[in-house]
């Protein structure tokens, strides 16, 4: 007996699915193939296309917060700034962080050169298991996701333990190991000023381990021939601690305020920094990891991203909103789990936003 309608549709997507991950080519081997329309594995459902396009016209509503001073009198002011954008929206851009414009550069750059090799030369590292800490893959969820996003991948395992310097493409060796030592400095003081954000000891998210499990993605976008019928990266949520952001000019990266999207506008120099699923809980819901998202990229210039993700490296301590902050007027608003648990739920589900940390709520 034949397979019929959406059972043959199935069928279907699951063969064009498997020859895609096979060809090992990526996103960007379709666009250099020629290709002028979409394969319909990267078409979304109307749901998701529906409220894509640019935000509207209007004051730039992404704060960009001067960490100069950290050290000095001005520390308080940074404090206030940084606690009211991790409580208000979720996202927030640094400037005068200490980062040089040149290492920034350098990283953007290496980035790009390592997604612009031939196929051969990325094939090599094609792959889904992350036991050498160095892969290259289109989409994350592409198995479970309900239609693929019109990005590639280079993820890199930086910490507690650095992947494998043998492994890391030498196009852009260097300049990955410079970059986590960036972060890692970069991070500490971040951790320390959302700490004291929430009344607590500057040291609170150190102390448990929240900078040490870094992973960094390095995210190409290239032109896309019918961006309104895709999009680079889903709506969704990150479920670490904080992340870390460098992104070039080019745009396309956008948060959820209320019921609306607005652009996260690149600033020359500037680093993207937003609060993730688990500093939400252990803030007890007063910070925000709120939704965002990529447009597919309508440019001939393609964009390059560099995220780094960071995580506790304690896999079995028990996490969930700090004692400090819960009171007969604000209960715990989630329960004790362990980060190995929530790890576990994480990768079982496609990036859809809000449904793991809902998961967790008591």
């Amino acid at each position: 007996m034949g397979v019929t309608g959406t059972g043959q549709e199935a069928v279907e997507r699951a063969q064009e699915l498997r020859r895609f991950e096979e060809s090992k080519i990526g996103v960007k081997g379709l666009v250099d193939s020629g290709l002028t329309s979409l394969p319909p594995l990267f078409v979304h459902p109307p749901q998701t296309l529906s409220g894509l396009g640019p935000a509207r016209p209007g004051p730039d509503p992404i704060p960009t917060i001067d960490l100069s001073g950290c050290g000095s009198g001005r520390r308080h002011s940074v404090v206030e700034d940084v606690g009211r954008a991790a409580r208000e929206l979720g996202f927030f851009q640094v400037v005068n962080h200490g980062v040089p414009a040149e290492a920034m550069g350098r990283t953007i750059a290496a980035v790009r050169a390592f997604h612009e090799q031939p196929v051969e030369a990325k094939a090599r590292i094609y792959r889904r298991q992350t036991e050498t800490g160095v892969s290259f893959f289109s989409n994350i969820d592409l198995f479970v996701s309900k239609a693929a996003s019109w990005r590639d991948t280079l993820q890199i395992r930086l910490g507690p333990k650095l992947a494998d310097v043998e492994e890391i493409p030498e196009v852009c060796r260097n300049e990955v190991i410079e970059w986590n030592q960036q972060v890692q400095r970069l991070g500490g003081l971040l951790m320390e000023l959302l700490s004291e954000g929430l009344g607590l000891s500057p040291g609170k998210l150190q102390e448990l381990t929240c900078l040490e499990t870094r992973v960094m993605v390095g995210h190409y976008y290239p032109y896309c021939p019918q961006p309104d019928l895709t999009v680079g990266l889903t709506s969704h949520t990150d479920p670490g601690v904080i992340t870390v952001l460098l992104q070039d000019q080019v745009g396309g990266l956008q948060v959820k305020r209320g019921d609306e999207w607005v652009d996260v506008t690149p600033v020359p120099g500037a680093l993207v920094v937003n609060i993730g699923d688990i500093l939400q809980i252990m803030s007890n819901d007063e910070y925000k990891s709120v939704d965002h998202r990529v447009l597919a990229n309508p440019s001939r210039e393609p964009r390059v991203s560099i995220a780094v993700f960071c995580n506790p490296s304690d896999r079995e301590n028990q996490f969930g909103p700090f004692p400090e902050l819960i009171s007969s007027d604000k209960p715990a608003a989630f329960r004790q789990f362990t980060f190995s648990e929530y790890l576990t739920r994480f990768f079982t589900k496609e990036l859809d936003g809000k449904s793991l940390i809902n998961y967790f709520r008591a």
